[in-house]
């Protein structure tokens, strides 16, 4: 993953487009207690009105609108033959 795409200041310019006149502000950064993952909550001001989108950091280093996920329900399935 090109972590540069996913800084931090690039995630926010993608998702908040905030525009020339916009006001960016950090409203809490922290991390979670269940599993450490950092994450920012990140508020738009712009003349339509706010937004605010989390961020959550990837162990690569990059930062995502979605949370990692480390050993998550999955499913899967077997090639064979049952008898």
């Amino acid at each position: 993953m090109n972590t540069a795409a996913q800084s931090l200041h690039s995630q926010v310019e993608k998702w908040l487009a905030p525009g020339p006149l916009g006001q960016i502000r950090v409203v809490r950064f922290g991390h979670r207690r269940r599993d450490g993952t950092r994450y920012a909550h990140v508020e738009a001001s712009t003349t339509r009105g706010a937004r605010a989108i989390f961020f959550f950091r990837h162990h690569d280093g990059g930062w995502c609108v979605f949370s990692p996920q480390a050993g998550g329900p999955s499913m899967s399935a077997h090639l064979g033959v049952y008898c």
